[in-house]
């Protein structure tokens, strides 16, 4: 009996560290993976011969001037643009995109600057926006409202968001807004989620809100490109920081490696690149 036990023991142990090394393995494979991508308008060249990985969990801050080809890059992962050059990889399959649609299907959400929410609207009715859930049968189908408000809650409780469903979103706060705005990824079961100035145009507490938020969204193993030009927001949460300049990539490097000093020379060209 007592070598039947250690064996059950023994094979238990292998079977959690067989676990412990497949997930270890699934780390290493890169959530996104850029080679070389370009875009160009006509004789205008946005983005040039951009590289790089993100893996799940890792928050990227994505700096740069006006015109630095941020947000060009972002929406060609969003499926806004095809890029001119280059391929692109989602969980180390291609990733081919022709529509925002698409994108969302691969499981990429994107957070614009100015939310797209539908002012109208309930908290609850702009996260389920698209994706409403329905009850009944056949063709006799209505909007479960019941269902929908109780999602929503459980969701702004587990960004504790102050933001209640049936909230008009017109008389909601900056940051509740964003929080409404998240809510619609953690929905969806994002993999990789776009942020494009979340903090841009809200006060100091509401900035602190949509942080806390997006570390929430790290800890549940979502990768997040934060675009923003506010450096203490990008030193307080992100593991890395890419700067780019003029179109091209000029730094790629641990937050821990860098300083809020070395990216503004970055962004203006006073460093030429690291």
């Amino acid at each position: 009996m007592l070598k039947a036990l250690a064996g059950r023991k023994l094979a238990g142990e292998i079977a959690a560290e067989t676990r412990s090394r497949l997930w270890e393995a699934r780390q290493l494979v890169a959530v996104l993976e850029l080679a070389n991508i370009s875009k160009h308008f006509g004789a205008i060249q946005a983005v040039n011969d951009v590289s790089f990985s993100l893996e799940a969990g890792e928050v990227v801050g994505l700096m740069g001037d006006n015109g630095a080809g941020k947000s060009t890059l972002v929406k060609m992962i969003a499926g806004n643009f095809r890029p001119s050059h280059g391929t692109m990889r989602l969980d180390d399959e291609d990733l081919v995109l022709h529509r925002p649609v698409e994108a969302r299907q691969r499981g990429i959400e994107i957070v614009h600057q100015d939310l797209a929410l539908c002012n109208n609207l309930t908290a609850a009715a702009n996260v389920f926006l698209g994706r409403e859930m329905r009850r009944g049968f056949g063709p006799l189908r209505i909007l479960d409202y019941k269902t929908m408000y109780k999602r929503a809650g459980e969701i702004f409780k587990d960004l504790k968001s102050e933001t209640r469903p049936r909230d008009l979103v017109k008389q909601m706060s900056g940051g509740q807004r964003q929080a409404v705005a998240i809510a619609r990824t953690m929905l969806a079961e994002a993999k990789l989620v776009l942020m494009d100035e979340p903090t841009a145009a809200i006060s100091v507490r509401q900035v602190a809100e949509v942080l806390a938020h997006i570390r929430q969204l790290r800890d549940r193993g979502i990768a997040v490109i934060l675009i923003s030009h506010r450096m203490p927001d990008v030193f307080s949460v992100a593991d890395r920081v890419i700067v780019m300049r003029r179109g091209r990539k000029v730094a790629d490097k641990p937050i821990t490696a860098s300083s809020p000093e070395e990216v503004t020379g970055l962004i203006t060209g006073a460093i030429e690149q690291v």
